[in-house]
């Protein structure tokens, strides 16, 4: 079954390994992003791949703290590849600041991005859904998601007002048939342009990647509301 699937915040880690496996699994995936030439040398890459599965990426660059942009994304996805059938809430943002250093703009901007961003795709995507067979909604959680983190408090609190949005919109629409999940990804993300000294303490992009297509396939009788994913070798 090919869906239309959108990510809503792409770049060069996970958000990247989440298109390449949906693509891989034959899905039609709308990539947003500000950063347009990244967008699309990736769409590039995904389509000029040898799979014949009908995977396709196309790129639409998109702020996601600009309601405006949020609608004409959507509007480009319906007109290239129909109803969205998959959303990943993927984008996160947040100045690295305590509560005295913080400005209220980066404190705004975070929230814009991560919670009200999720929002208003959430709100495009959920629309084709209910008039649809249903579909997935996933958002990409943090540790600072369940504890707030020192020194990132625009950061935890998005963070923070996203899970919460997953948790009410699972009881909302769960029974509607939309499957909302929120992973916890509790840890670092193993880089994909630079060496670390011990990559094993790391989430490897492609690990996380077969969760997520495994919460999309998932059959209703046993969804998951959150998952939580971390290194073997963290402690916690």
């Amino acid at each position: 079954m090919s869906r239309t699937v959108v990510i809503a915040g792409v770049g060069p880690g996970l958000g990247a390994s989440v298109a390449r496996r949906f693509v891989d699994e034959g899905c039609r995936v709308a990539l947003f992003a500000r950063s347009e030439s990244y967008i699309d040398d990736l769409a590039e890459e995904l389509n000029d791949d040898d799979g014949d599965n009908g995977g396709e990426a196309l790129a639409v660059p998109t702020d996601l703290a600009d309601p405006e942009s949020i609608e004409s994304g959507f509007e480009t996805v319906r007109e290239a590849f129909g109803p969205v059938d998959v959303l990943v809430n993927h984008a996160s943002g947040g100045s690295w600041k305590g509560l005295l250093e913080l400005s209220l703009e980066e404190f705004e901007r975070a929230l814009d991005v991560s919670a009200r961003g999720a929002f208003l795709c959430s709100q495009e995507a959920v629309g084709d859904m209910l008039d649809g067979d249903g579909g997935t909604v996933i958002f990409t959680g943090a540790t600072s998601a369940v504890r707030g983190r020192g020194g990132a408090l625009a950061f935890s609190s998005a963070k923070f007002a996203a899970r919460g949005m997953a948790q009410s919109m699972a009881r909302e629409l769960g029974p509607r048939g939309i499957h909302v999940a929120h992973v916890v990804i509790d840890g670092g993300i193993l880089p994909p342009t630079r060496e670390v000294e011990s990559p094993e303490k790391y989430l490897d992009p492609d690990a996380i990647t077969d969760s997520y297509w495994h919460l999309v396939e998932q059959d209703e009788s046993a969804w998951t509301l959150e998952l939580d994913l971390r290194p073997h070798v963290e402690e916690f």
